[in-house]
């Protein structure tokens, strides 16, 4: 699972300068707006608190400490395991665009080596070094350079999965929408169809019944205590926490690969969600739109508020908002009532389906 995670590791003995050049890759790529982080590694112990506070006597009782100021918090918990270092890593992953490790050059982590004075190569048990910086080197360069190729890369690695949404109560329609028919096949069968075109595995999520044809596809009930397309939404997410996921509607009756493709087209490091805004329209577009796993902690968020509107998380820098290619833009025309079927645009046959 690291493999897939943008996790990089700076190794060297010490005083080899690993912090030095890790303050300027950070400021850097902070600078681009993604979010990092840095796990370090002090074989002296850690010197992070200060004795007699109360935070310290908490922590000296046996808590673990959460502290909190303006526009910070730390962490500060018990345990010496080597485990709690990939634990670490697979949490940071959900709320990071990049991680950035300062030693630990047993772990199976792509690195850069940072030789000393003196020193000619990594030793032979340094693992997946990808570069070797001496101390004459532009490091900052040649690192930068290395991250700046690789993040991308390391980006798309995570799985591609898809869910469609189904079980609304569909009043104005008057009754489910994944069962019309359009073109010989159920809403619902051809965006599972789309879906699985460009995905390694497609879900459906919410109640209902669907076609016969779809009995092998993974159902999935709505997130608990969760309303609406979220609660759909959601249920993915916690079924594969480690999935980027296409989400689509059941009532896309124009939906196409080639949307579907330009939504994967917009991942890249820093991007958590893509909600298309469509041409004369305020709001983003939330029920056809690309979700990396990154997201869900916000959507979690709004649930633990009592907020059950997707959209709300535009607010966050990671969410964008592109407008769709103009021949693309027929997919994300959804329908909501029977007078939307006689659209030129939508040629629809309104029966339902009759497969079980």
């Amino acid at each position: 699972m690291l493999n897939e995670l943008p996790i990089f590791s700076v190794c060297g003995w010490s005083g080899a300068g690993k912090t030095t050049l890790l303050e300027r890759i950070v400021r850097h790529f902070c600078g681009q707006g993604l979010r990092v982080a840095v796990i370090k590694h002090d074989v002296h112990g850690i010197n992070i608190d200060t004795p007699g506070k109360d935070s310290d006597r908490f922590f000296q009782a046996g808590a673990d400490i959460l502290l909190q100021g303006p526009a910070q918090e730390f962490l500060r918990v018990h345990g010496t395991e080597d485990h709690r270092l990939l634990a670490a890593l697979h949490a940071l992953a959900q709320r990071y665009d990049l991680i950035l490790v300062e030693g630990h050059k047993g772990t199976p982590l792509p690195k850069v080596w940072l030789l000393s004075d003196g020193e000619t190569q990594p030793p032979p048990n340094a693992g997946n070094v990808l570069a070797v910086l001496p101390r004459d080197a532009d490091r900052f360069a040649a690192l930068r350079g290395l991250l700046t190729d690789w993040l991308p890369r390391q980006w798309l690695k995570p799985p591609v999965y898809g869910c469609v949404l189904i079980g609304g109560r569909s009043t104005r329609f008057g009754r489910p929408k994944h069962l019309v028919v359009s073109e010989g096949a159920t809403w619902l069968e051809r965006t599972v169809m789309r879906l699985q075109e460009v995905t390694q595995q497609t879900v459906i999520a919410g109640g209902g019944r669907v076609p016969g044809s779809l009995a092998a596809c993974v159902r999935l009930p709505d997130a608990p205590g969760v309303q609406g397309p979220l609660a759909g939404i959601l249920a993915a997410m916690r079924w594969a926490p480690h999935a980027s996921w296409l989400v689509a509607s059941c009532d896309l009756p124009r939906l196409s690969a080639d949307a579907l493709r330009w939504l994967l087209s917009t991942r890249a490091p820093g991007v958590w969600a893509t909600f298309p805004r469509l041409p004369h329209e305020v709001h983003p577009e939330p029920l056809l739109a690309h979700y990396d796993f990154r997201a869900h902690h916000l959507l979690e968020e709004l649930v633990a508020q009592g907020d059950f509107c997707p959209a709300r998380i535009t607010a966050n820098p990671h969410i964008v908002a592109p407008c769709p290619p103009s021949h693309l833009t027929l997919a994300w025309r959804n329908i909501n009532t029977e007078a939307d079927l006689s659209m030129p645009c939508l040629e629809a046959v309104t029966s339902d389906a009759a497969s079980p």
